[in-house]
């Protein structure tokens, strides 16, 4: 039996499910589990072959990973403004703390509302994380809930939490 091709399934294929397990079999026939920037480059480099397992309802499926650029995209290993809704570019952001939050003093973590002046959207929580950070110097949380509201075609504001030290007014 063949692989299926990951690319076959296009955009719709879940590179970054939890239950998607990626197998790398590295040019001297060694077998790895896990995916990742390296994987990444000994795959480009064709030193390895990337695949992965994808649970379905009733078996299992095997996939052959023949699409690296949207492997990289989908890992955030590349950026993709379309799958991300964020462009690479400085963001003009306002913020201010979550009217509705009942945030604990003593934790190290607060809500706050989020508006992108710049046209982005957030679709992707850890690229935007990873672009405050380095823009802002904030630490978003990238696990736990977060949410989004505003009407279709207009700003929309997000809540998102972050490390109270690293936000500046």
């Amino acid at each position: 039996m063949e692989p299926r091709s990951a690319a076959a399934a296009g955009k719709d294929f879940p590179y970054t499910a939890r239950t998607t397990c990626y197998i790398e079999i590295h040019e001297d026939d060694t077998v790895t589990h896990g995916g990742g920037h390296a994987a990444y480059e000994r795959a480009v480099a064709g030193k390895s072959r990337l695949f992965a397992v994808w649970p379905g309802e009733w078996s299992s499926h095997l996939f052959v990973i023949d699409d690296l650029d949207e492997y990289a995209k989908a890992h955030g290993i590349k950026h993709d403004e379309e799958r991300t809704g964020l462009k690479n570019h400085a963001h003009d952001v306002r913020w201010e703390p979550a009217s509705h939050a009942n945030d604990s003093p003593r934790s190290p973590y607060i809500s706050i509302s989020i508006t992108l002046d710049c046209g982005c959207e957030i679709h992707d929580r850890r690229t935007f994380a990873a672009q405050m950070k380095e823009q802002q110097g904030w630490d978003v949380a990238t696990s736990g809930g977060w949410g989004s509201s505003g009407a279709p075609g207009g700003r929309r504001t997000y809540t998102l939490r972050v490390r109270r030290k690293s936000l500046t007014s």
